[in-house]
């Protein structure tokens, strides 16, 4: 038995708070210390305040959409003999002679814009254009010799990296936070901003941040904060900013017409499951397969056929459907790229010239239902009939072709994503014109294989692959 003086044993437990003690200024000399980039870039940073005519009659937070509740810095009591409502953000200078970039949502409907400087000097800012789908907005001031910010390249962002924010959150000018980013190339997959892969960062993110500029480490912009994901309205560890690459690609756009002009190929595009990719003979998840191609557009000049998937545009790689977009929509109109596409087993490539971007379409489908399950005639439990006039008329379809499901009687057809009212245009790459060209087609595939099916639903068309069951299953 070992025994400790009192002297050892003293040693002994404040051995490692001394350690620690030893190692605290080295652990935050690996810190980022931010106070050299905000005293040299934070004076480029501005608040904006903008002024829009409202309802006199109305409640102004009814009346404000949910974006604007969302991400604008605090809205004041609207004053009926005026009707008027005030909303507040963050922007940036980005040259000296005063052009300054902001979210279109932060200026969409104003009257009137007003900037403040670092100086608080308050300039009167016009609109020289805006972008809804890039969601940013380019103001010009009055002014000269205006501090700036340096532009950053937006496409070496790695997730961990540290970012800094610099805005007004709640009206509180030249508010600093800080944080790394989490992710790049988030898609939300909705309409609005489909072109743009967006930067998502932890950096606490508040109402009035909404246009301010993203930092990196070497006080270079590499994005514009624009959203989170929020229950509340507030911040809760999920931002995302504009790519820089985006938002300045757009900028000489802005400053000459006012407008941005996109790139577009007229193709309607969905990603590849696991089952998909089995159908298609993919050697691996990934592209963006073409459910619809746009008559006469560029796509179709090309030769891109339903069915096929597209695996690379001018040279990048399209790992998921939501990364074609932005590809394609930053290219100029006119300008001549490369399409790498997939089709029955072989890598093709197609050269295609790029148009200018669609307008959305429209369309519905009212669905039947009848048949039952001995009436399905194929192994899927897939019970369909013949388009009616005037569904054919709803959705623009050619009457030699599509089906109308009006069942689902079969555990594979229930588990699917399929529903009563959705048509089928084609099996595979065979387009099918009636029920029994449908059941056919199905009958001929083995227990095991994965069916591909074309679906219209509404306005979209989507490929939806399901694997015929095995005996007893």
């Amino acid at each position: 038995m070992t025994i400790l003086r009192s002297g050892t044993l003293g040693r002994w437990l404040l051995a490692p708070v001394l350690m620690l003690l030893v190692s605290m200024p080295a652990l935050a000399a690996d810190l980022p210390d931010f106070t050299g980039l905000v005293e040299k870039y934070g004076p480029a940073v501005v608040n904006v305040q903008a002024t829009g005519s409202v309802d006199t009659q109305g409640n102004d937070l009814q009346d404000v959409p949910e974006i604007f509740r969302r991400f604008f810095g605090p809205l004041p009591p609207q004053r009926p003999d005026r009707g008027e409502r005030v909303s507040m953000g963050s922007g940036f200078i980005i040259s000296a002679d005063g052009y300054v970039l902001t979210n279109n949502h932060v200026v969409d409907g104003a009257d009137h814009v007003t900037v403040r400087l670092s100086d608080r000097r308050v300039l009167d800012a016009k609109v020289v254009g805006k972008d809804a789908q890039y969601d940013i907005a380019l103001l010009k001031l009055e002014a000269s010799d205006l501090p700036v910010v340096s532009i950053g390249d937006s496409k070496n962002l790695k997730p961990g990296q540290w970012v800094v924010a610099i805005g007004s959150p709640f009206g509180m000018d030249h508010s600093v936070t800080a944080g790394i980013v989490s992710a790049v190339g988030r898609s939300f997959g909705g309409p609005d901003q489909q072109y743009v892969p967006f930067i998502q960062t932890d950096v606490p993110i508040n109402r009035g941040n909404s246009g301010g500029p993203l930092f990196n480490l070497d006080g270079q912009v590499v994005g514009i904060n624009s959203q989170i994901f929020s229950n509340t309205g507030g911040f809760m560890g999920v931002s995302f900013a504009i790519p820089i690459d985006i938002a300045m690609s757009a900028v000489d756009q802005l400053k000459a017409t006012g407008r941005v002009s996109r790139g577009m190929i007229g193709v309607r595009i969905q990603n590849v499951d696991r089952e998909q990719a089995k159908a298609l003979g993919l050697p691996r998840i990934g592209g963006a397969l073409v459910n619809e191609v746009t008559p006469g557009g560029a796509a179709d000049k090309a030769g891109v056929q339903v069915g096929d998937v597209i695996l690379a545009f001018a040279g990048r790689d399209v790992a998921t459907s939501s990364d074609l977009p932005p590809l394609v929509g930053t290219t100029k109109p006119g300008a001549k790229a490369d399409l790498t596409i997939w089709r029955d087993g072989k890598t093709l490539t197609l050269p295609v010239t790029v148009g200018s971007q669609p307008a959305d379409l429209g369309g519905q489908l009212a669905g039947g239902d009848s048949g039952s399950a001995e009436a399905a005639g194929n192994p899927l439990g897939i019970v369909v009939d013949e388009l009616t006039g005037e569904q054919r008329k709803q959705l623009g379809i050619d009457r030699d072709q599509g089906v109308v499901i009006t069942r689902l009687v079969g555990d594979t057809a229930r588990r699917s994503a399929l529903a009563p009212g959705d048509v089928i245009l084609m099996v595979g790459r065979k387009p099918v014109k009636s029920p029994a060209d449908f059941n056919a087609a199905v009958k001929s595939a083995k227990p095991g294989d994965a069916v591909m099916l074309l679906v219209r639903r509404n306005d979209q068309t989507q490929f939806i692959a399901l694997t015929v069951p095995k005996a007893g299953e």
